[in-house]
């Protein structure tokens, strides 16, 4: 068993097990990618402040996000084709999840059906939806979420008009997938890979496959997929989704203090934070600097959670310290889940858990729901001063 420290030890090791058209998928952004890599990079320019001689005991990741007790403030985000990563991923991934006391947010893209995912686990999980054209198949789609259960209902909101990713243009990467010779000879060299694809039934968008009118097949998946989003999405119109849905709400995809309120005007129970991790409009700021203003906008009336470029518990950390009351990943459990299934998720998980716990405590604080921005060192004009 190799030892795994950090994300970036199961990032390596998923890099040599996973098909590159599915590693591509998840470790990449849109057009230059800048806004990509600036989502990480940006939390290296916020320091961390040492404390000493201070009491560490006692000290406790455990809070609530949304309502809901989590043994850290760390949810697992909505990863479209994780079933691609992994056999079964979406299970194996919610199992995680489960286990460790953290949320799981199933994609409407997922390989794995929301009743898959509901049959092979426990507790309920989040369901994350788009905004979609169709009336009945979200509607439908709401109502088979309540069905399995799910806790929360998570909207994204960005995501009315694809950014290009070159990679996956070059790799054939679509819905379906467009297999070449070159694909398919690199997918024969992952062995581990495709004797768990083989052994499972599950290869295709369970969640749309059979349920979107017009869509029997993956076959006629890619004329719905061109023609599902709705680009014309307003306020109103998230207001009609809203009305589908009686249970907690969240909202994903806000990046601007205007947009924040707009969230709050719907009745959402809490907002992300996120530019959908890089990968719809580059050369957008990263999602750490555009939260200072949507916290000064609407941090007192709403949960502003964030998500996009966490890879450590430091993260974490930084992200809570700066006012958000929930964090998410979705490349790092990704990376865990090609690298080694289920145990890959679980590792992820402990190395960010360790991270926050021990630079939580170095900081002289000891309860991860009361951090403030004591603990940091942030740099002058670091939320930006844009004309």
């Amino acid at each position: 068993m190799p030892v795994i420290t950090n994300i970036d030890d199961l990032k390596k090791i998923y890099a040599r097990r996973a098909p590159k058209m599915f590693y591509d998928y998840a470790e990449s952004g849109s057009w230059s990618e800048q806004t990509f890599r600036e989502n990480t990079s940006d939390f290296d320019q916020i320091y961390l402040r040492q404390r000493v001689a201070l009491d560490m005991t006692g000290r406790t990741t455990a809070t609530k996000m949304i309502g809901q007790d989590v043994s850290m403030p760390v949810g697992l985000a909505p990863v479209g084709l994780t079933g691609m990563q992994c056999a079964d991923g979406e299970i194996k991934a919610a199992r995680a999840a489960e286990k460790f006391g953290v949320p799981f947010t199933l994609s409407t893209m997922s390989i794995c059906s929301i009743e898959d995912v509901a049959e092979n686990t426990t507790k309920p999980f989040w369901m994350q939806v788009y905004t979609l054209k169709d009336d009945d198949f979200m509607q439908r789609l709401f109502d088979r979420a309540k069905d399995a259960k799910c806790s929360a209902a998570m909207i994204t909101v960005d995501l009315q008009l694809l950014g290009q990713r070159h990679k996956d243009l070059k790799n054939g990467l679509s819905a379906p997938p467009k297999l070449t010779v070159k694909s398919v000879a690199n997918m024969m060299t992952k062995v581990q890979w495709g004797l768990g694809m083989l052994g499972t039934r599950r290869r295709f968008f369970g969640n749309i496959v059979g349920h979107a009118k017009g869509v029997s097949d993956p076959s006629s998946l890619s004329t719905w997929t061109s023609e599902a989003f709705d680009q014309a999405l307003n306020w109103d119109r998230i207001r009609e989704f809203r009305k589908m849905w009686d249970g907690p709400l969240i909202i994903k995809g806000i990046m601007d203090p205007r947009d924040a309120r707009e969230a709050l005007n719907v009745g959402a129970d809490a907002i992300i934070v996120s530019n959908h991790g890089g990968r719809q409009l580059d050369g957008a700021i990263s999602a750490i600097r555009a939260l200072p203003a949507i916290m000064d906008a609407v941090g007192d009336k709403i949960e502003v959670h964030l998500d996009s470029g966490i890879r450590s518990g430091q993260d974490v950390l930084k992200a809570m310290a700066m006012g958000a009351s929930g964090t998410y990943i979705g490349r790092a459990f990704v990376y865990g889940l090609g690298a080694m299934g289920e145990e890959g998720v679980t590792r992820a998980l402990e190395c960010i858990h360790k991270e926050l716990d021990s630079s939580m405590g170095l900081c002289g604080r000891t309860d991860v729901g009361k951090l403030d921005r004591d603990i940091l060192m942030i740099p002058n004009g670091f939320a930006g001063d844009w004309e």
